[in-house]
């Protein structure tokens, strides 16, 4: 596994070679402001594989979708409810993800072929400009299964995940992992406590 350290935003180069990476079908650990992500292209069926394989997660258990705008929600949406626009413009980018009704012509693999999808925008600065460069990847967090999530610290660094690249950017701002919220019905259910709270989620929707 080829790693990246830096201090801040990635360079333009190292942009490069993550949409390569991505293009190529191969693994990338990018950073959040929660935890860092194991991530691919969402319609590549083996790159979704590598990244299950890589975590040794559960096979039935789906990748969410992480995207640097809110305009890039519609590709992957057959349909957003009012409630879960009023939490998009709200929350992100945020440390909050929505599950959807999923477009039949996107993220097959990273669904396992079902009909919903977890849809979050980061609002770390270095993670947006990673997804701008590779558009939107699916991913989960960057540890093995069973482990704790890694968040960026030298010292466990060596418990990440093997994926092709890592971008490393330090510890993440909050250590803590996204809040989750059911957004298929008109009435949002928080499905995982996280990041944000149940005030911040019931105030938005």
């Amino acid at each position: 596994m080829r790693i990246v350290r830096c201090s801040g935003v990635p360079d333009p180069a190292t942009l490069r070679d993550a949409a390569d990476c991505i293009a190529a079908g191969a693994t990338l650990i990018f950073p959040t402001e929660t935890v860092y992500g194991i991530g691919c292209d969402p319609d590549n069926a083996r790159a979704v594989d590598a990244v299950v394989r890589a975590k040794q997660r559960a096979a039935n258990k789906p990748l969410a979708i992480h995207m640097a705008s809110i305009a890039d929600a519609e590709l992957f949406a057959a349909a957003l409810t009012d409630a879960a626009r009023r939490i998009m413009r709200s929350l992100w980018p945020g440390p909050v993800a929505i599950i959807v009704k999923r477009s039949r012509d996107r993220a097959a693999p990273a669904a396992l072929g079902g009909d919903t999808i977890s849809l979050r925008c980061p609002s770390d600065p270095a993670c947006i400009a990673i997804l701008q460069a590779t558009g939107p990847l699916a991913a989960t967090s960057a540890n093995i299964s069973g482990a704790p999530p890694f968040k960026g610290d030298e010292a466990s660094i060596a418990s990440l995940p093997e994926a092709s690249l890592a971008i490393i950017t330090g510890p993440t701002e909050l250590r803590q992992e996204s809040t989750v919220v059911d957004c298929t019905t008109e009435t949002p259910c928080i499905v995982r406590t996280g990041a944000v709270d149940r005030a911040a989620i019931e105030a938005a929707r």
